[in-house]
């Protein structure tokens, strides 16, 4: 048998099957051993289980948890809830957007940062907050505040 260029989705066409029906289930498990789907793992998916490209990029981009990019070094993610609407969070937004020199769902070109709208971070009292990798949340901001928080990841 001729080794292949992507192992880790073979792994998971092993246990799921190679079959067109299993490519959910290919694409899910590729994307969590890879961390998202190259165009190359895409078109390496299409052929192994028999299904056209088209079909493979219409599921991709059909549901939103497939990523077709490699994700930043850091994800910030912006709160827009209402009570971040309300205290100038599209303020805080600009300053980064200005900052890192990228629009919201943008990557910065060194792939250090890209910047996500999320609809509630749960700490409302805290008005506006952004979060930094999903761990780190920073709150009651000013633009300037917002700014000298990304700096410490730079």
């Amino acid at each position: 048998m001729e080794k292949s260029r992507y192992p880790q989705v073979e792994m998971e066409i092993r246990k799921w099957g190679s079959k067109p029906s299993s490519l959910i289930q290919v694409l899910h498990g590729a994307q969590e051993r890879i961390g998202y789907l190259s165009q190359n793992v895409l078109e390496y998916v299409a052929k192994r289980l028999n299904v056209s490209l088209s079909k493979v990029y219409g599921v991709v981009t059909f549901y939103n948890f497939f990523k077709t990019q490699k994700d930043a070094d850091h994800i910030i993610m912006t709160c827009m809830g209402t009570a971040c609407y309300v205290k100038n969070g599209e303020e805080v937004i600009t300053a980064i957007e200005k900052h890192l020199g990228i629009k919201m769902g943008e990557k910065t070109s060194d792939g250090k940062f890209s910047l996500q709208i999320v609809r509630c971070l749960g700490a409302c009292g805290l008005a506006p907050v952004i979060s930094i990798d999903g761990d780190d949340v920073y709150g009651r901001l000013t633009p300037e505040k917002a700014v000298e928080a990304i700096k410490r990841y730079q």
